[in-house]
């Protein structure tokens, strides 16, 4: 989710200060929403919003086949 479209502005880190690399859906007070949420499974749930809102489901593909590049997943095999 682009930070910009987050209706809290970002996750927050521990220190309270809001994050730069993450939302406020999947980081909070410095730990992730859900800790043990794979890449492959984020897509699925990123694809079901997309196309819950009205989009194709090639446009919902085409948004969600970099997730697993994230900084969250870059040192996970």
């Amino acid at each position: 989710m682009p930070l910009a479209k987050d209706e809290l502005g970002g996750g927050t880190e521990k220190n309270e200060l809001k994050s730069t690399m993450y939302c406020s859906h999947c980081y909070l007070n410095g730990e992730f929403t859900l800790p043990d949420l794979t890449a492959d499974e984020m897509k699925e749930r990123v694809k079901q919003k997309i196309v819950k809102f009205g989009m194709p489901k090639f446009v919902a593909g085409f948004f969600t086949k970099n997730i697993h590049r994230l900084e969250r997943w870059n040192n996970v095999k």
